[in-house]
């Protein structure tokens, strides 16, 4: 890793606004955009915060995506650096030709076709919970009534994992990206999820259905030898796509909804006008972007980026929060704008890694939340915003719970 860097600081993560980014970055975006960080385990390395270098970053293959090489902003246990056993199936952490092999195999089944034919069930999902929120009456906490059950149901359909199962990978995952878990507890909870998904996979080889696991099973039982995947490949696969499939909209879905409320003009634009709700969700990925600690990369090689030498070996933080609120990209970045023209924002990500479920995230979106807003009109906060617990100590950003309230 690199040598001491001067005046390297930490990646900024005090917010003063629970819908903004931490206001540290738009000062480093306007002078010092490719800025010393100084990483946990004592080695330094930078952080950028600009749209057009973000971007140029994710599609820069002179970096390398290899997280055993990286240092991290912040501590995360998705896998075990010492077990090369545990990076099976992680393409996000993979450079080709491994990334490629697996993202070639998975991409087909998550086209934006095959995700909008979800469309009907994910209707059909939305309208089961509101009418159970209806049921139940006010005050209904959104985050277990809603935001967490609609997309962990749609991506247990979709891979074939048992929705009974829900609260135990629900804990494992949140354990997985909390700040607060210490090493032991968040390895129990990896191995734990882990060896749920190989007897998951072992089960279907035996009872194989239509859902992904076991296409990605049959699908590899007919490649060449050393080119199917092993069963600890697919659960690391279906590992992947269960945590990013239901952590990562279920929170966009509550804090979304939170920011909505906050912004009432903007809210009655969508629910007059659903049609709109593409661009709607489109605005509210780049105004939130919860993946708040952005993204690592390593240096292959000695390189310059915005006038600063990048050494070989040196990690490079990307800041998605600091890219999507540019103002050099973005007019009026700060403002919630939800008939923002398609914009290019980097909330998925960008170049050969981008997001491989965003299409079905989109979906989710686009439904859920003009139905949510047309069920309750008077749709508001059971309680004064300063009592919403942020999400600051995860991983992913957002709410930890949503109390709401509406007229009966």
């Amino acid at each position: 890793m690199s040598a001491s860097v001067p005046e390297a600081a930490p990646l900024p993560t005090h917010r003063s606004c629970p819908f903004d980014p931490p206001p540290e970055y738009g000062r480093l975006r306007e002078q010092d955009p490719v800025s010393a960080l100084a990483f946990p385990d004592g080695n330094t390395g930078w952080l950028l915060t600009r749209h057009e270098d973000v971007r140029a970053l994710l599609a820069d293959d002179r970096f390398s995506s290899d997280r055993t090489r990286a240092s991290l902003p912040v501590r995360g246990f998705l896998f075990r650096r010492d077990d090369p056993r545990s990076r099976a199936g992680q393409l996000i952490s993979m450079d080709p030709p491994e990334h490629t092999r697996y993202r070639q195999m998975l991409t087909r089944y998550f086209t934006v076709r095959r995700m909008r034919a979800l469309a009907p069930r994910v209707e059909q999902i939305v309208t089961e919970h509101l009418d159970a929120m209806e049921r139940t009456g006010p005050p209904v906490d959104l985050v277990p009534a809603f935001a967490r059950p609609v997309p962990s149901l749609v991506i247990c359909e979709l891979l074939g994992v048992p929705y009974a199962d829900h609260p135990a990978f629900q804990h494992w995952t949140s354990t997985l990206l909390s700040l607060d878990s210490d090493e032991g507890t968040a390895l129990a909870a990896l191995d734990a999820l882990t060896e749920y998904l190989l007897r998951l996979v072992a089960d279907k080889r035996r009872h194989p259905d239509d859902a992904l696991i076991s296409t990605l099973i049959a699908t590899a039982d007919g490649q060449e030898p050393g080119e199917a995947l092993t069963d600890r490949e697919v659960a690391g696969i279906g590992r992947l796509l269960l945590a990013a499939g239901h952590e990562t909209t279920a929170n966009m879905l509550a804090l979304g909804t939170y920011t909505l409320l906050a912004h009432p003009a903007q809210t009655e634009q969508l629910r007059e006008h659903p049609e709109r709700a593409d661009r709607a969700v489109e605005e509210l990925l780049r105004y939130l972007t919860i993946v708040q600690f952005g993204t690592v990369r390593v240096a292959r090689e000695d390189l310059v980026i915005a006038g600063r030498h990048i050494r070989a070996g040196q990690t490079v933080v990307a800041s998605l929060p600091a890219a999507n609120r540019d103002p050099d990209h973005f007019p009026h970045p700060d403002e919630l704008d939800l008939t923002r023209a398609p914009s290019q924002h980097v909330a998925f990500g960008h170049g050969i890694h981008q997001c491989l479920g965003q299409q079905l995230a989109r979906v989710e979106m686009q439904i859920a939340f003009p139905a949510l807003l047309r069920r309750f009109p008077t749709l508001r906060l059971a309680g004064p915003p300063e009592q919403v617990p942020m999400r600051d100590d995860m991983f992913i950003y957002g709410v930890h719970s949503l109390p709401l309230t509406w007229d009966t």
